[in-house]
């Protein structure tokens, strides 16, 4: 059996490579309701432990490791999944509780739940005046851009 060399079908292949590496571990959606936003991060194949959440002020760092076990005899003949160390940092509004930040994994799947604080909730301030009192409803964002 002969081969043939394609030099160009061998750099599609490592572009191709390169882009799902660059996206398939760590990928992430985030979604927010009305008491919380919720981050979802692809991990699979990383074991919890491996896994590092790091918050300093409104930035959350989340690091993974993934590595071929170490098992005598064996040789890789094909590698396209992702190995190795990798980083994922957001940087959160400061209207989210990060003291209440929760976090967990299920299905190869990290959720990070990040409450919004109490003050940035929508709240109703009542305003009187002479004819009575009418009921405005305001957020916290609303009165510090007023401000």
């Amino acid at each position: 059996m002969v081969m043939q060399l394609d030099p160009f079908r061998e750099f599609e292949r490592l572009t191709e490579q390169m882009n799902r590496n660059s996206t398939g571990l760590l990928a992430m959606d985030a979604v927010r309701g009305e008491h919380e936003v919720v981050v979802y991060i692809d991990v699979p194949g990383v074991d919890p432990k491996d896994l590092d959440i790091t918050v300093e002020k409104n930035e959350v760092t989340i690091s993974a490791e993934r590595r071929w076990s170490d098992e005598d005899g064996q040789r890789v003949i094909s590698s396209e999944r992702p190995q190795g160390s990798f980083t994922r940092r957001l940087v959160l509004s400061d209207t989210l509780d990060m003291d209440r930040l929760d976090a967990h994994t299920a299905n190869g799947v990290l959720e990070i739940v990040i409450p919004v604080s109490e003050q940035s909730k929508p709240r109703k301030i009542e305003v009187t005046g002479k004819g009575g009192s009418e009921a405005i409803e305001t957020s916290a964002q609303e009165q510090r851009d007023a401000n």
